[in-house]
């Protein structure tokens, strides 16, 4: 698939439907105009790729709403050259997001075909960052601390590993919550063994679950 005019041109339209429902980061917003979105995708999905509004994609995840994405990428707060740790690669697109933005990313997914998809595509866009395969709940203590890190799947609790990977005044952000509705939930480490936690509205996604997928 291509960026086409038209593409673009829809991307615009996006961003100004997000401005209209909140969005006031300038540097998220310059980003999901940027980025296209619709190479995430199915290509049987093309013409939904600008509604904000998530998607399935493979191994029975989806690819989140744009708004989500903005507000989960304004949340952390996110300056060039901060390492950020993603749970969840799912399409790569919040990882592009984040990269576009300057970020260096480390991401982490349970699922083999999704790991292995997502590297191509953001390749493919010229998008650097490290890919890893495994349990998203373990994070990934060797590359840490990290400046933010942020969970794109439903989480009944943080995992304390996550907690201790975070540096002293980074953020971390997660939709919190059972299987039906999450608070999505910014927590900043304020201390060696002291966390600030606010509640930012409430949200849909899919759990965080335990373990890996290697399907095909």
């Amino acid at each position: 698939m291509i960026d086409d005019f038209e593409a673009k041109g829809k991307r615009k339209k996006l961003v100004e439907e997000l401005r209209k429902k909140g969005i006031t980061d300038e540097k998220v917003l310059l980003a999901i105009n940027t980025v296209p979105r619709h190479i995430f995708m199915d290509p049987a999905f093309l013409v939904h790729a600008y509604v904000d509004k998530a998607f399935p994609i493979s191994s029975g995840q989806t690819i989140s709403q744009p708004y989500t994405v903005a507000i989960q990428t304004s949340l952390l707060q996110v300056k060039k050259r901060d390492k950020i740790l993603e749970i969840g690669t799912g399409s790569g697109y919040q990882a592009a997001i984040l990269a576009e933005m300057g970020a260096k990313i480390y991401t982490i997914e349970r699922y083999r075909e999704l790991y292995l998809k997502a590297q191509v595509t953001l390749t493919s866009l010229g998008y650097s960052a490290d890919f890893f395969y495994g349990d998203g709940n373990d994070g990934k203590p060797l590359y840490g601390p990290y400046d933010g890190i942020i969970i794109t799947a439903a989480a009944e609790e943080i995992p304390d590993a996550l907690l201790k990977q975070l540096k002293v005044g980074g953020r971390l952000v997660v939709p919190l919550g059972d299987s039906g509705t999450q608070v999505m939930t910014l927590v900043i480490r304020t201390g060696e063994d002291t966390y600030d936690y606010s509640s930012h509205g409430y949200f849909v996604f899919v759990p965080l679950l335990r373990g890996t997928v290697n399907g095909k």
